[in-house]
């Protein structure tokens, strides 16, 4: 009993350290999102966006990545895109940058898995797009998509955003908007936070390194060949994802741990990657579009994260840039007085003044506002993310009688 309060007081320590090395990246990386959401008129983008061309996917592309990380938000976008009129390729395009191409994501990879990992994350962010758009032509299923569509536009919501965006960057309600979409950031995405880095918190130190070995066969790397074993780990990694139930931002300690226990490069960017298809995001997508697309979807999806990974694997192998994996998770989550430490106290404040505009706004410009409908952050969800708060409270004070 003795060892697993031991054992339970680290974890809830090591995931306060995930929270704690990552807590400026979240608020400047939310900061800067909200900038672009806010000043970036969205309304004259879908206008390009209705041909399976190099010109609508590259908007889509660049549109995604301006956009929030949150899945089940890039979801939402994606489905009101297809109703403006988008095709289903740069709807999907939009998708994945969204999730794999924002600000946040790659300052988070940055801290948890070094610049290797935040460079295949951009490289493999465009070939990801690339290789989906491929299989999508190769493959579309005009029938299917057009039953979608024709229920996307009876029950999906209109993107209505069409500004001076010079005239909004230097008025008071221009950043009274940053301040409330910064805000509505946080209230997508904490839950998934939260449940991520705790998950990752306690799976750090509970789940032993055997595990792992086994699944992404690490204890035979030395008698099979490499590039089977690469193949191998790219192929298992979504399916662990799929496991966690966590989206985009939640899933990169996750991957740190991975990281830590030997999983190769493939692995780790494919489990990345994989933020899309977890259980509660194929079901978003099945009562969007209905089971045959969302089941589409993830199979384009799946098939182009697996080539994806070993296409990273081959480049960074032939480059001689492939990292070394088994970062140390302690040397990730840990507290002391240093850069982390003073960036946390400074975007602390941003986020008072930001959220100081937010009231700000709701005073004045309440009648404006314009939330996206989203599935997903639903009253289950919220009592997994209480329940968590509850286990770490409790992880606390066993550190503390301890």
């Amino acid at each position: 009993m003795g060892e697993f309060l031991s054992l339970y007081g680290e974890a809830t320590i090591t995931a306060f350290g995930f929270f704690w090395k990552s807590a400026w990246a979240f608020i400047l990386g939310y900061f800067i999102s909200s900038m672009i959401q806010t000043f970036i008129p969205k309304e004259k983008l879908t206008r390009y966006m209705g041909e399976a061309n190099f010109k609508s996917i590259s908007l889509s592309t660049i549109f995604g990545a301006a956009s929030s990380s949150c899945s089940f938000a890039a979801l939402a976008a994606a489905r009101a895109l297809v109703k403006k009129g988008a095709n289903f390729i740069a709807a999907v395009a939009f998708m994945f940058a969204s999730t794999n191409l924002v600000i946040e994501l790659g300052i988070l990879i940055f801290i948890f898995l070094g610049w290797e990992f935040l460079a295949a994350e951009i490289i493999g962010g465009l070939v990801l797009i690339i290789i989906s758009s491929i299989l999508f032509k190769l493959t579309y299923p005009q029938k299917w998509l057009k039953q979608a569509r024709k229920k996307v536009e009876k029950e999906g919501p209109d993107i209505k955003e069409d500004f001076n965006w010079k005239e909004r960057l230097k008025s008071k309600k221009g950043w009274r908007m940053v301040g409330n979409s910064f805000v509505s950031e946080w209230e997508m995405v904490w839950e998934e936070i939260l449940i991520g880095f705790t998950v990752a918190g306690f799976v750090a130190v509970f789940v032993p390194t055997e595990v792992w070995n086994k699944i992404f066969l690490i204890e035979l790397s030395g008698s099979l060949p490499d590039w089977l074993v690469a193949v191998e780990n790219a192929m298992v990694a979504p399916f662990v994802a799929a496991l966690t139930f966590i989206g985009s931002m939640g899933n990169i300690p996750l991957a740190t741990i991975l990281n830590n226990n030997g999983v190769l490069f493939a692995g780790i960017m494919g489990f990345i990657y994989s933020d899309l298809m977890v259980p509660p995001l194929v079901a978003v997508n099945i009562k969007y579009y209905g089971k045959k697309v969302a089941f589409y979807i993830a199979v384009i999806m799946y098939i182009s994260i697996v080539f994806t990974a070993l296409i990273l694997n081959g480049i960074f192998d032939v480059f001689n840039i492939l990292p070394d994996s088994g970062r140390v998770v302690s040397e990730v989550a840990r507290f002391k007085i240093d850069y982390t430490f003073y960036l946390n106290v400074f975007f602390a404040f941003l986020a008072g003044w930001l959220v100081f505009l937010r009231k700000k706004f709701n005073k004045h410009h309440s009648d404006s506002a314009n939330e996206m409908e989203m599935e997903g952050n639903g009253k289950f969800k919220k009592l997994i993310a209480f329940t968590f708060i509850a286990v770490l409270f409790l992880g606390l004070i066993i550190n503390f009688l301890l």
